[in-house]
């Protein structure tokens, strides 16, 4: 599939591996952003797309960051609909204990492109059983 991709610094997602299913996004930066424990900030891209209709852009965080330096996602995955066309920026989080220093350039988040269907409600009175029915949290134990 193509898609039209905007670019500030013309550098584009890139899929890091052949088995990837995400894209990295870099940080389109003037100056490096320190993220203190606790903090949150909305980094931009620089990079602006046109999805086609019934598809989305996931934003993800990046395992490496989250494990290695406790940054992750403020809204744990970010949606970009197929009808915005502005910025992509992403909002992260600092859930480690020491500052994290984000630089221009850096990998700062994965993107995945994704199908997507949209749906009409059925109201209905009863809903179909099923072996797990109401069961919720830890219901099937440990």
């Amino acid at each position: 599939m193509e898609v039209k991709i905007k670019t500030k610094n013309g550098t584009l997602p890139a899929y890091e591996t052949e088995g990837s299913a995400g894209m990295d996004l870099r940080a389109d930066l003037e100056g490096p952003i320190s993220l203190e424990p606790g903090r949150r900030a909305l980094i931009p891209t620089g990079l602006s797309i046109e999805l086609p209709l019934g598809y989305e852009a996931q934003i993800r965080a990046r395992s490496g960051l989250a494990i290695k330096q406790g940054i992750g996602l403020v809204n744990g995955v970010g949606t970009i609909d197929s009808d915005y066309r502005g910025e992509i920026k992403v909002a992260l989080i600092n859930w480690g204990q020491e500052p994290v220093v984000i630089q221009d350039g850096d990998r700062i988040a994965q993107m995945v492109i994704a199908k997507y269907e949209r749906i009409t409600w059925k109201q209905v009175e009863e809903l179909g059983d099923t072996k797990r029915g109401a069961g919720g949290f830890g219901h099937t134990g440990l």
